[in-house]
Formats: C-alpha cells, sequence, structure tokens
C-alpha cells in the first residue's frame, strides 16, 4: 500500500520562529579541531537552531566506515560548523590583502558553505543509490536553502547565489565548491582527526593564509605551493586508506543493497516495519519530479537512527534476503571483497552467482560487482599558483614534484563481493 505525497506546501516551521525570545545568540562552540568556534550572528545562530540543521546531529559525516576505524564517529553536524570556521578565516585572510568582500557577501558565503551539505541523507550516499532516485544531495540542500530563504525573509538569497555560480564574482563561489574549497579544507584534517589517519592531517590554517584573488580567480602564492603538494597527496591517500577503503566499501554497498531490498518488498506489497519518515520512502517512488516541498520536510526528518532501527528489525524479518543482508550489517560479518586493476570477468561473476543455491533475482543482492575512482587533481580546473612577478601557473607544472601529474590521472579499479564461504 503506497503512502500519498501531499501536493507542494510550506515549511510547518515557518510560523515557529521563536524570533521574541531573549537568548543569547553570539554563542561559542568547542572544536576538537580549531578549538573555539565563534558564531558570528543572530541570524546564523537562528539557521543551526532550525530542525532542518541540527538533523545533521544525526547523519554520520562517513557512513560505516566507524566499522574500519572504530573513531570515525563525528556528523556532518561537525562538519557543517568547521567549514563555517574556516570560511570567516579566509574570508578575514582575503580582505587583509585587500580584497573587497562587503559584509553581505561574507555573511552569505559563511551560509552557503554552512549549508552546503544540509541535504545528505543517512549515511551519507547510501539513500541516492537506494530509495531516492534521481536527485542528488545537492539538489537536496537547494532545495532547504530556498525554503529556509523564505523561512527567514529572503536573507539567504545572496548565498543561494554564490552556492549555485550565478553570483557574478567567480571567486566566492570557488571558496565553495573548487578542488582547494573550504568543504576540502575541513573534511580531510576532520576526517584525518577522527579516523586517526595521519596521512591526511593537512595544514589548513597555512592554506588558508597563502589564498589571494586575481582576477577574480582564487590562487594560492607561491610560499604555499609546498602546503598545496601535501594537500594534493593527502588527499589521494585518505581516499585509498579510509573513503575507498575495501571494507567500508563492502558495507556500504550492503547497505544500499538492503535498502533495495526494503524498498523492492514494500512496493510489492509487503509490510516493511519502519519509521514513518523511513516508511514514506519506502512505499512511495521517489523522483525529482514528485519531490515536493512535504517530501522535502518528510526527509528532513529521516537520519541514521532511522536506517539503523530498520536493519535492526529487518534482522527478523521473514524475506531471507533482507534478513541475511541486515543480519551481517549488524554483526559485521560482511561479504567479501576483491579489488584488481582490470574488470570483472563475467565467467568469474557467473561462477559465483551459481553456488549460490537462490532465485536469480535474490542472487545478485549477495554478488555483484563495481568500480571506484580515484583522482587526486583535475587539471580541468586547475589550481592557480601566483608566482612573485604576478604570472600565474598550473600547479602541475608550478610543482617539482614529478608525481603531481600522476596524480592528475584517474585510477580505476574494480571489485567484485561474495560471500565468504565461495572463497
Amino acid at each position: 500500500m503506497l503512502v500519498k505525497s501531499n501536493s507542494f506546501v510550506a515549511s510547518p516551521y515557518k510560523t515557529k520562529r521563536l524570533e521574541t525570545r531573549k537568548t543569547n545568540k553570539l554563542k561559542i562552540l568547542n572544536d576538537p579541531i580549531y578549538g573555539f568556534i565563534t558564531i558570528p550572528n543572530s541570524l546564523i545562530f537562528d539557521i543551526i537552531e532550525h530542525p532542518y540543521f541540527q538533523r545533521l546531529r544525526r547523519v554520520t559525516q562517513m557512513g560505516f566506515s566507524n566499522l574500519v576505524y572504530p573513531g570515525a564517529n563525528h556528523t556532518r553536524f561537525h562538519h557543517a560548523i568547521g567549514c563555517m570556521h574556516l570560511m570567516q578565516k579566509a574570508i578575514q585572510v582575503l580582505r587583509f590583502k585587500g580584497i573587497d568582500i562587503s559584509n553581505d557577501e561574507g555573511n552569505a558565503l559563511c551560509i552557503a558553505i554552512l549549508l552546503h551539505d544540509i541535504g545528505h541523507g543517512a549515511y551519507s550516499h547510501a539513500l541516492e543509490h537506494s530509495i531516492v532516485n534521481g536527485i542528488s544531495h545537492e539538489e537536496i540542500s537547494l532545495q532547504f536553502m530556498k525554503v529556509l530563504n523564505d523561512e527567514f525573509d529572503g536573507q539567504l538569497s545572496l548565498a543561494i547565489q554564490i552556492f549555485e555560480g550565478k553570483y557574478p564574482r567567480k571567486f566566492l563561489y570557488q571558496l565553495i565548491s573548487s578542488q582547494l574549497d573550504i568543504d576540502r579544507l575541513d573534511y580531510l584534517k576532520r576526517d584525518s582527526f577522527y579516523t586517526g589517519v595521519t596521512e591526511g592531517n593537512i595544514s589548513s590554517d597555512r592554506l588558508i593564509a597563502m589564498m589571494n584573488v586575481v582576477d577574480d580567480e582564487l590562487v594560492i602564492e607561491k610560499k604555499g605551493i609546498y602546503s598545496v603538494e601535501k594537500f594534493l597527496i593527502a588527499r589521494r591517500l585518505m581516499y585509498w586508506q579510509v573513503y575507498l577503503h575495501k571494507t567500508g566499501l563492502v558495507a556500504e554497498n550492503m547497505l544500499v543493497k538492503v535498502l533495495q531490498r526494503a524498498k523492492e518488498l514494500a512496493l510489492s506489497g509487503v509490510e516493511i516495519p519502519a519509521s514513518k519518515a523511513l516508511s514514506f520512502f519506502l512505499y512511495n517512488p521517489i523522483t525529482p519530479a514528485n519531490f515536493t516541498s512535504n517530501t522535502l520536510h518528510t526527509f528532513s526528518k529521516l537520519d541514521d537512527y532511522d536506517v539503523l532501527q530498520g536493519i535492526k528489525g529487518w534482522v527478523n524479518h521473514s524475506d531471507f534476503v533482507l534478513s541475511k543482508l541486515s543480519e551481517m550489517i549488524i554483526n559485521r560479518k560482511l561479504l567479501k571483497i576483491e579489488l584488481q586493476d582490470k574488470p570483472i570477468k563475467k565467467d568469474k561473476l557467473q561462477v559465483y552467482k551459481q553456488q549460490l543455491q537462490l532465485k536469480e533475482t535474490e542472487v545478485s543482492y549477495f554478488v555483484f560487482t563495481g568500480e571506484v575512482v580515484n583522482q587526486a587533481y583535475n587539471k580541468n580546473l586547475p589550481i592557480k599558483i601566483l608566482n612573485k612577478k604576478g604570472k600565474l601557473k598550473d600547479i602541475a607544472k608550478a610543482s617539482d614534484q614529478l608525481n603531481l601529474k600522476a596524480l592528475s590521472k584517474p585510477v580505476k579499479k574494480y571489485y567484485i563481493c561474495y560471500p565468504k564461504k565461495l572463497r
């Protein structure tokens, strides 16, 4: 039975604004990475206090990476606050170097980076590949920003312009999204700290201190070239050691598979116990065409706790596939994963499938292939180095590190997942 979606409605939070309440909104937060972080003004305080943003406290930054690195339990909330702090530093540095950034532009930059990940679903990217199809977390972030803009009487309009890349000053957008943006400067350092993988510990302060603007483009002064080199190498190492670690990779794939199975059963009329928010997305086909503000509001109720609660309950479900996959995730008895440089041969995949005495519609949940790509540096979106003569050069050409050219080439690896008993 499908849960009917309502037509486009305004956010229910608009009438609940507590602007008249006398509260000290100039709060200071203690962050384990940067120390004390100051909330710059009451508007940003109110945005952080909003239920849409508070949901990020219940969405982990790194999904199932804690199955590999037990300390990796930090949240999207941590990351967003850290990004806001680094953005304040970047604005201060650029202004000191004579770059004109108005108070409105500075405030908009802080709001845009604060909300850049607000559209992330439970367990990061898993929902995008399972129960919400055809709409990315960036698109959902933009929808959240537009609803919040309505609630805050248009005060987020400039932030949205910058976030979409529609504001005429290009370097402002590059601070939000580029190969050396504030987002990357925080998540590499933060993820390195919480995982304990020291190879990712970049000098974000040094990189920000070396920022400048030339011809409306964000550049790095030549004194910071070694910090950029370390940043790119750290990014490559973090992808192989953390983000694309084979155990985290197979765990995320299994999460996608269990959500896909739950949705497949739900749409065929099978009862799937779940929270109200998760049930909505299981019992309804979700596409960009029907992603209304009502859907957005329901999405804002969905977090890691809903998914984990569902998986725990599905361990005892009558469907073998749903039950078995859920049990394997809960008890960390994951599928075996093999990575190699060449595509997986079809006959190897077929051999593994035949050894499982399951229906054709079921076996693909336990034996499957995929691929991952690691490209530390994209030469099409260059990081430009400013020399003492005022000339700009691509970091790949300015650096005397030969391996930077190698880092610009995408490295693709192929994997196959299957039950360990088939080895």
